[in-house]
C-alpha cells in the first residue's frame, strides 16, 4: 500500500508542477493531495513539501487554519471567470457553459469564504 500512496503523491506533485507553469491548472490543491499521500508513505517527503520555500507557507496556512491568501483567491476567481468567458467566446453550447459556470461559481464561493491571512 505504501507504493500506491507514493505513486499518488508523485503524480500529484507532477500535476502541481504543470500547474506552476499553466495558469488555469491549480498548484496548491495538488500539493495538498501529495502531502496527504506522502503522510501515509514517506514522512521525509511530507516534511520536504512543508519546508518548500515557495509552496510550504500556503500548504501550512491551509493545513493549520484552512486559510487562503487574498492574492490566490483573486487569481483563482479571475481564472475561473476567464475560463467561462473563453467557453462563451469559443461558442460552447449555452447549456454546457451554464453547467461550467455553476460549478465554478460554487468553487469560487467556497474559496472566497475561506479565511485569509
Amino acid at each position: 500500500m505504501r507504493l500506491v500512496y507514493l505513486g499518488i503523491g508523485w503524480l500529484a506533485v507532477g500535476c502541481a508542477l504543470i500547474g506552476a507553469f499553466l495558469p488555469i491548472v491549480p498548484t496548491v490543491p495538488f500539493l495538498l493531495v501529495a502531502l496527504w499521500a506522502f503522510g501515509r508513505s514517506s514522512e521525509r517527503l511530507r516534511q520536504r513539501l512543508l519546508a518548500d520555500p515557495v509552496f510550504g507557507p500556503d500548504i501550512r496556512r491551509w493545513q493549520e487554519r484552512g486559510a487562503i491568501r487574498r492574492g490566490a483567491k483573486v487569481l483563482s476567481v479571475v481564472a475561473m471567470s476567464g475560463s467561462v468567458a473563453i467557453s462563451l467566446a469559443l461558442g460552447v453550447p449555452p447549456q454546457a457553459v451554464a453547467v461550467q459556470a455553476t460549478i465554478l461559481a460554487t468553487i469560487a464561493l467556497f474559496i472566497l469564504t475561506r479565511p485569509e491571512t
